[in-house]
Order: C-alpha cells, then sequence, then structure tokens
C-alpha cells in the first residue's frame, strides 16, 4: 500500500467526517461549515495533486469515492433531521432518493462483479455533475444555517438535485448492460 501524500488527504476527509457530525448534532453551524469547507478543499487538493505528482494509486481511486459518500451521506441524513437541524432541513425525501440511488448503483455493480467477473466502473460525467449538484445543497443548507436565513427558494435547489440525481441515476442503470459484457 502506498500512502502517498494524495491519499493522506483523502484519509484527513475521512477523518474529520466525525468532527462534521458532531458540529451538526451539537447545531454549530459555523463548525459544520467550515469543516465542510475543510473537506472539499482536501478532495479538490487530492485529485490535483495526484495527478500533477504522477501519485495517482489503486488506493486513492477506492479511497477518494468513499470519502466524499461518507461525508455527502452524513450530510444529507443530519441536515434531514429537523430536531438536529432546526433551521434550513433538506426534505427526508431528497436524502432518501440520494442515497437510495447511490445504494442501488452499488448494488448493481456487487452484482455485475459476482456474475461477470471484476469490472471498471468509471464515474460519468453526468453522475460527476450529480455529484456536485448534491455537494452544493449541503454546503448551501449549511450556509443558510450559518448566516440564519430562511429563502423559500432553497426548493428549486432540491428540485435540481432531484432532476440530477434520478437523471445520472437512470444512466448509471443505463450502462449496466455495456459494464457486464451483455449486448443486449
Amino acid at each position: 500500500m502506498i500512502l502517498t501524500f494524495p491519499n493522506q488527504l483523502t484519509l484527513l476527509r475521512m477523518a474529520i467526517v466525525p468532527v462534521f457530525i458532531i458540529a451538526l448534532i451539537y447545531n454549530e453551524p459555523g463548525w459544520a461549515l467550515g469543516v465542510f469547507l475543510l473537506a472539499g478543499l482536501t478532495d479538490a487538493f487530492d485529485g490535483y495533486l495526484a495527478r500533477r505528482l504522477n501519485q495517482k494509486t489503486a488506493l486513492g481511486a477506492f479511497l477518494d469515492p468513499m470519502a466524499d459518500k461518507l461525508l455527502i451521506t452524513s450530510g444529507y441524513i443530519l441536515l434531514a433531521i429537523p430536531s438536529i437541524n432546526p433551521a434550513n432541513t433538506i426534505p427526508m425525501w431528497l436524502t432518501i432518493l440520494v442515497i437510495g440511488r447511490d445504494f442501488i448503483i452499488v448494488l448493481a455493480a456487487l452484482i455485475i462483479h459476482m456474475t461477470h467477473g471484476r469490472r471498471r466502473f468509471p464515474p460519468t460525467s453526468l453522475g460527476k455533475v450529480a455529484t456536485f449538484v448534491q455537494v452544493s445543497a449541503v454546503f448551501l443548507v449549511l450556509l443558510l444555517n450559518y448566516l440564519a436565513v430562511h429563502p423559500a427558494a432553497i426548493q428549486w435547489v432540491f428540485v435540481t438535485v432531484l432532476g440530477m440525481t434520478l437523471l445520472s441515476g437512470f444512466h448509471y442503470l443505463s450502462t449496466l448492460p455495456r459494464l457486464s459484457g451483455s449486448d443486449e
């Protein structure tokens, strides 16, 4: 196992997720926002440095999306619970959709892996856009909670997340026959 500097940044991102969770549970919107921004910076730099320093590794390719999903999932779950997050919340239905989409994609990939052997599941451009929109929604809710403002227009952000999550989910599912090596 090669623990390059970019991999260390990814591990740092994973290590600060509990701090993010604690900040949300104890209703510390400034801390939650700050930790989320720090995680975002480590996400930007680990990939950039891995490419720039020619330090791309299998470990980094595995850990980076796991770190992203850990942070996003934590944010969606905790920001959907009104008793933990009394200000702006993410609708529970949207949280279930975002997590459910990822669960279905991972389950489908696991089934293909078990039935057809090891396959690559590279992220698609649409999947990357959906992740960006999902992360942006968490950031926006955190920022609005920190600023203590409650705009009704935030619902349009949730509608955008809904659309991109569904679109990318169906797109991933449509690529499964090709990824499994089937021509059907």
